[in-house]
């Protein structure tokens, strides 16, 4: 089994070149290696490397920053999945391409099925949009993955910095009104080699751990796993104060509301979801053995 992945440096592309089977001959690129915003660079890797799979893990994920920088988050975001599934299709490869929660609006009440209706409320969340929509034009046996609050134990993510600010401030203000779910990197990986393990599953789908939190929730647990496990020193005293959204000052407008309903994912893959604390718990062991 031949494997592209892109997005090399990303954490998620990390932890799947940690965690690849063994019988899995794992290639990751860099965006130097490879532009995915370049249809002919493109189309050189997938006819050099003849994956039977490509994993899409590149992607804009600035948020805010793509509220000034559209031209360079379509390109990447939209652009990008375009040119991997003409690639892919031309080269009769399987094209896994992650997406993300932020394409709903988050005025629902209940989990996001994997086909309700979409209303993206930026441009971070539009072209990741318009990247699905490509990708399901050109290749409409791919498989598109959503998932939400993406971490592991390196990178820049929430947690990492949330561990940081912890070791430098006695208090911390934290949104307590946008609801989702953490997504461990483990728990992506895995799925995601499981997918690979089923050439015939093909749609969209969703993956994040089970459960739901806020940020203030997730925050709060990072501090008390944290402790438990060694990663904060047992005698930090933060206080972890909850906010409203609108005391966050930001950029882009955010989901409310963007728990993804992943029974679709676990009934065709027969596989069984971790709650999401478990999994920090899993990430933050992770930290202190490396």
């Amino acid at each position: 089994m031949r494997i592209l992945v892109t997005g090399r440096n990303g954490q998620l592309a990390r932890e799947l070149q940690k965690r690849k089977p063994r019988d899995v001959n794992l290639v990751a690129l860099t965006r130097n290696d490879l532009d995915v915003t370049d249809s002919n660079q493109v189309m050189q890797a997938v006819n050099k490397y003849k994956p039977d799979t490509l994993i899409n893990a590149a992607a804009y994920t600035a948020v805010d920053k793509a509220e000034s920088e559209r031209e360079q988050a379509f390109a990447i975001n939209a652009t990008g999945p375009e040119n991997l599934a003409r690639a892919c299709h031309e080269m009769d490869a399987r094209l896994i391409h992650i997406s993300t929660d932020f394409v709903f609006d988050g005025q629902g009440c209940s989990p996001y099925k994997p086909q309700d209706s979409i209303r993206p409320l930026g441009i971070y969340g539009e072209s990741k949009a318009a990247g699905e929509a490509a990708v399901q034009s050109v290749l409409p046996q791919a498989v598109i993955l959503r998932t939400a609050w993406v971490y592991g134990a390196h990178g820049t993510n929430f947690t990492n910095t949330m561990l940081r600010l912890m070791r430098e401030r006695d208090q911390l203000g934290v949104v307590a009104d946008q609801i989702g779910t953490p997504t461990s990197c483990i728990t992506l990986a895995e799925t995601i080699f499981t997918l690979v393990s089923k050439p015939e599953v093909s749609g969209i789908y969703h993956c994040t751990d089970a459960g739901t939190a806020s940020w203030y929730d997730f925050a709060v647990a990072i501090y008390e796993e944290a402790k438990n496990l060694g990663v904060l020193t047992k005698d930090a005293n933060v206080n972890i104060i909850p906010i409203g959204n609108t005391e966050y000052h930001s950029c882009a407008v955010r989901p409310s509301y963007s728990v993804l309903d992943k029974s679709s994912l676990v009934e065709d893959l027969g596989i069984e979801l971790k709650h999401w604390r478990q999994a920090l718990r899993q990430v933050l062991q992770e930290k202190v053995n490396s």
